[in-house]
């Protein structure tokens, strides 16, 4: 028996996987505590997206070291022999290797290294799991992806699609809302392929998940571009229910079709336009959420204005800026790369103009009154969303897991500001 800490970063699919590494922990008689000042073992699991995802890893690697260590997550399959420069004796156990968990942890605390970094065929639905907030249950619907994106590490670390099957994935939603979550999130690497390789599809799971009937709202998460024309219509309609939050995280990365095509992404802008304005069509009021590379070896001037035009002419709700940096292993880590100072002026004027837009956006929020589910507690009160995932800020006057009418009062460039309604 040993008491184990285990902390995660990253995507939810990252901390999806954290919550069945918890769970088989406890399951195999260890004690998991919240601290690492208090454990025999400790556990982190890893990302490994941007360079400076990577460097925070090695720095908490480096800090948990001082004790035996699982180093688990993306960083170890994509950087081994980075990770193992810096912590040699510590143990790894990749994304697609869950089913060794145990092995990986008793081999460590009996003071021997174990590298569990192969792929199993081992599904991730139905593992236990300990959730890392109560109310919500993070479902992960396949693993690995179709995508051969030259700055990414994801295909390194994840490999090909593997979809689970879609009555295991309800059941599980089934089992998550039974054990009191009221937000369901459904999460992969790219949630847009979903199926492709089993023979269903995206749409076809959210119309099962939401034929579930106790009350709960769900959470569709990140789908590429490059996938939707062959579900858009079918997924607009799996949407309408009253059940599913009206959010998409459509990450188009560039307004550029070269520097698209350079990505080897496999979509054009249009793409990304045009369901922009196929929800906003349906919706009265819909949050796109959306990732921006600048920055990217072959993004000349007028590429990186094709990427300003788009945020102009889309209006995003919320953008995640990342200038590009080089992932070890990938394609375009090998090009010429721009000169940081440059990458930074794009940066800046990208970021100005988000915060401009998403400023206005929010803004036209103050005066809604609705019903917001309380999914968080915070230092300062409550956090909760409405039913366009609008995170909302309420000081007190209600529980995690409960729905309350707010009134939203103040609006700032990443959340809204609320009071309980009467």
């Amino acid at each position: 028996m040993a008491k184990i800490f285990v902390e995660s970063y990253g995507c939810s699919a990252s901390f999806a996987d954290s919550e069945m590494i918890s769970g088989l922990i406890q399951n195999g008689g260890h004690t998991l505590v919240w601290d690492s000042s208090q454990s025999d073992l400790n556990v982190v699991v890893t990302c490994s997206v941007k360079d400076a995802t990577a460097n925070k890893m090695i720095h908490r690697i480096k800090s948990l070291k001082t004790k035996p260590l699982v180093v688990a997550g993306c960083l170890p399959k994509a950087e081994k022999e980075n990770v193992e420069r810096f912590a040699e004796d510590a143990s790894l156990l990749g994304p697609n290797s869950l089913g060794q968990t145990l092995q990986v942890i008793n081999s460590t605390l009996r003071g021997r290294k174990k590298i569990a970094l192969e792929d199993s065929d081992m599904s991730k639905v139905g593992l236990p799991k300990v959730r890392l907030n109560p109310v919500i249950g993070i479902v992960e619907i396949a693993s690995g992806c179709m995508s051969e994106c030259t700055f990414c590490q994801t295909k390194i670390s994840k490999g090909d699609l593997v979809s689970y099957r879609l009555g295991d994935i309800v059941r599980q939603v089934r089992t998550e809302i039974s054990d009191g979550c009221k937000e369901i999130w459904l999460t992969s690497t790219d949630n847009g392929c979903y199926g492709f390789d089993i023979g269903t599809d995206l749409p076809s799971l959210v119309s099962a998940v939401t034929e579930i009937p106790e009350e709960f709202m769900l959470r569709v998460g990140m789908m590429n571009p490059m996938y939707m024309a062959r579900i858009k219509e079918e997924l607009v309609r799996s949407l309408d229910s009253d059940k599913v939050f009206k959010f998409l995280h459509v990450p188009v990365q560039s307004g550029s079709d070269k520097v698209l095509r350079d990505m080897k992404r496999g979509h054009t802008a249009n793409a990304y336009r045009e369901m922009v304005q196929k929800v906003r069509e349906k919706f009265e009021r819909f949050t796109i959420s959306t990732d921006i590379i600048v920055g990217f070896p072959s993004e000349t001037e007028e590429d990186f204005e094709d990427t300003v035009r788009l945020i102009d002419d889309t209006r995003p709700e919320v953008v995640n800026l990342s200038r590009y940096s080089a992932r070890p292993g990938t394609e375009a880590a090998g090009w010429k790369q721009i000169d940081v100072s440059e990458v930074k002026r794009r940066s800046r004027k990208i970021f100005e103009q988000i915060s401009k837009i998403t400023l206005e956006n929010n803004q036209k929020w103050i005066g809604w009154r609705g019903k917001v589910l309380v999914d968080e507690k915070t230092d300062e009160g409550i956090k909760g969303r409405n039913y366009a995932y609008k995170p909302i800020f309420v000081k007190d006057g209600a529980d995690i897991g409960q729905s309350v009418t707010v009134e939203i009062t103040e609006a700032a460039t990443s959340s809204l500001v609320g009071k309980i309604a009467s």
